[in-house]
């Protein structure tokens, strides 16, 4: 299974998990909001669908794609885990030399 985080880093599969939080859609519906083919469009889409963050439904000749809650879980998850405590003090720290420049 391929990494959520890893897969949800590149722009192009960011913006078809945003697209399909409202709502399914399918690989055509899709293709219209990018510039790049509709094949490339389903590579993003089986990448996605490997790391567990969307599925699909065969309707007729057509997938329709859906955003799969778990999975939006999972990710979050890793990137909770990569927000550390250090991390929030790097943070209040730079707003500390802010306030004080």
């Amino acid at each position: 299974m391929t990494d959520p985080l890893s897969a949800a880093a590149e722009p192009n599969r960011r913006r078809l998990l945003q697209l399909l939080a409202t709502g399914p859609r399918s690989v055509g519906e899709l293709a219209e909001e990018f510039t790049v083919t509709r094949s490339a469009i389903s590579q993003h889409l089986l990448v996605l669908a490997e790391a567990g963050l969307v599925d699909a439904e065969k309707v007729g000749r057509t997938r329709i794609y859906r955003v799969l809650p778990s999975g939006l879980q999972r990710l979050q998850a890793e990137i909770d885990r990569f927000w550390t405590t250090e991390l929030d003090l790097l943070v209040a720290d730079a707003h500390r030399l802010k306030e004080n420049q």
